[in-house]
């Protein structure tokens, strides 16, 4: 059987070209809080740690919040992932939907304390509902992103019937990442509540943004996919160079 070497070219480009767009998804994630907390401790920026991300808003760091979370949200809407039947499983779907959240928790900023000190985007009133949306926009953009991991992520190895997984298999990764979100989702308004420390809830949206970032990681794979890790966490055997084949 001949085989058309220019198109499986083709198909090679466009599945790094996704996997460069999911690791840079899973980078951006993970930088923000790795970036708003690192620099709240140069004093060089006139930022103290905030209680939360989105008090980072409020502070002369506000531009490295609003852009990566816009960054994120146009990552996300134009990803084009595989369609499904079911809502909860359509990638397409559920990533346009986080990107919209995204771009929406850039645009609607958290009330402050004070409505004299706010800072408006493109919607200039001291509404207190407007600052209620970016809750709404966050609450959902985590839910949408533990979905993604938990319900489209491990599609691809669904009815995988070779070798025995490893416990580090890439669905076992993806479904701890999306459980750990809900779980530090449902911990924040709890953190706040009883008011268990003054950084309680940036250390919990750090962790969730941390787990979004690690399931898009392993779904780009970032740690490569070839020998012990291809087996470990892709089941695949990868030993032949990828670039070598796509270039015969």
């Amino acid at each position: 059987m001949k085989i058309d070497s220019k198109k499986i070219k083709i198909e090679g480009y466009d599945i790094f070209t996704y996997r460069r767009i999911r690791r840079a998804i899973g980078y951006l994630g993970i930088s923000l809080p790795i970036l708003l907390v690192g620099l709240s401790f140069i004093s060089f920026f006139k930022t103290e740690p905030q209680p939360s991300i989105s008090n980072y808003y409020y502070t002369n760091l506000r531009e490295i919040f609003t852009g990566i979370l816009a960054a994120v949200g146009l990552f996300l809407i134009r990803y084009k992932g595989h369609g499904n039947i079911s809502v909860w499983k359509n990638d397409n779907l559920l990533t346009n939907i986080a990107g919209i959240m995204a771009i929406g928790v850039a645009l609607f900023p958290m009330n402050p304390d004070d409505f004299a000190t706010k800072i408006y985007t493109f919607i200039p009133y001291p509404e207190k509902w407007l600052g209620w949306l970016h809750y709404g926009f966050a609450g959902l953009l985590f839910l949408i992103m533990a979905l993604l991991a938990i319900n489209v992520f491990t599609i691809g190895q669904e009815n995988e019937t070779r070798d025995p997984k490893s416990i580090l298999n890439e669905n076992n990764i993806y479904r701890f990442c999306g459980y750990s979100i809900i779980v530090f989702l449902v911990l924040v308004p709890i953190s706040e509540t009883f008011k268990l420390f003054r950084y309680s809830t940036l250390l919990l949206e750090a962790l969730s943004l941390f787990a979004f970032g690690i399931a898009w990681l392993i779904k780009g794979r970032a740690l490569g996919d070839s020998g012990e890790i291809g087996k470990k966490l892709y089941q695949e055997n990868n030993a032949v160079d990828t670039e070598k084949v796509l270039e015969e």
